[in-house]
């Protein structure tokens, strides 16, 4: 099969994007894990399909590096949005289906403001805290960020009882002035450290409102600058928006 991709990046988290509108692509778990090796492949921390949803603008699928269907993904959101305005689907506000359910969005001045889901809960773990913002993720709070061994800490944690049969993703969080953060997250599924994860750098501002962080927070990752803005009302959050770039690298054609 000779199939055409585009490769997206938002903040140095990379996706390979497929248009499948006519939804006659079905890929093997083999078939995307290969087309996101970085050797082998195109490379990417991810593959989306775009395709129709009745009521919807579009609906978002998205595998992990390693081929399985995974949860929600904040900047392939970002990075689909962006993609549905390039093939027309939308102008500057798309309405789409993922996999932890509806969401909204819009494009202005360059940057892709997509709604994340409500968040209820967070709990609390002995040096940690644990939520899910559309995917799951531990966040904790550490000093000297840039010399921590984010691969093998956040392997631990992900691999632990408790995580390793679901995983979930390892955010470590360096608390900055002028409520601003600094954030590096292990991925399940990538099984690696990423540029960049927006479900990550969303559950990393809401767990920093309750040591004082307002919204908007102000995040650096590896890959670039992102925000998160909320509203918090009895420790719940609602109107929970990731903003950042979503970027076209390049496209081209690939034989499976």
């Amino acid at each position: 099969m000779n199939l055409t991709f585009y490769k997206y990046q938002g903040t140095g988290n990379d996706f390979v994007v497929l248009d499948n509108r006519n939804q006659d692509l079905e890929l093997s778990r083999e078939q995307v894990a290969f087309l996101c090796d970085r050797r082998k492949g195109v490379g990417a921390d991810g593959l989306m399909l775009l395709q129709p949803k009745e009521d919807f603008d579009f609906e978002m699928v998205y595998y992990n590096a390693d081929g399985r269907p995974s949860s929600m993904c904040g900047n392939g959101g970002r990075c689909l949005v962006a993609f549905a305005q390039f093939l027309g689907v939308v102008e500057d506000q798309a309405y789409f289906l993922a996999a932890d359910g509806p969401h909204q969005a819009y494009l202005k001045d360059g940057l892709v403001h997509l709604q994340m889901k409500d968040v209820d809960t967070i709990e609390d773990l002995e040096d940690a805290c644990f939520l899910n913002t559309g995917s799951p993720h531990y966040v904790k709070q550490v000093p000297a960020l840039k010399e921590l061994d984010v691969y093998a800490e956040g392997r631990a944690v992900r691999y632990s009882d408790r995580f390793k049969a679901e995983g979930t993703n390892v955010n470590f969080v360096e608390h900055q002035p002028e409520n601003k953060l600094f954030v590096r997250t292990y991925e399940r599924g990538v099984e690696d450290e990423t540029f960049s994860c927006g479900t990550g750098v969303t559950a990393a501002a809401l767990a920093a409102s309750r040591a004082g962080y307002t919204s908007p927070v102000q995040i650096e990752v590896l890959g670039g600058e992102l925000q998160v803005s909320f509203e918090q009302e009895d420790g719940q959050f609602k109107n929970v928006f990731l903003i950042g770039p979503a970027v076209q690298v390049f496209h081209g054609e690939i034989n499976l």
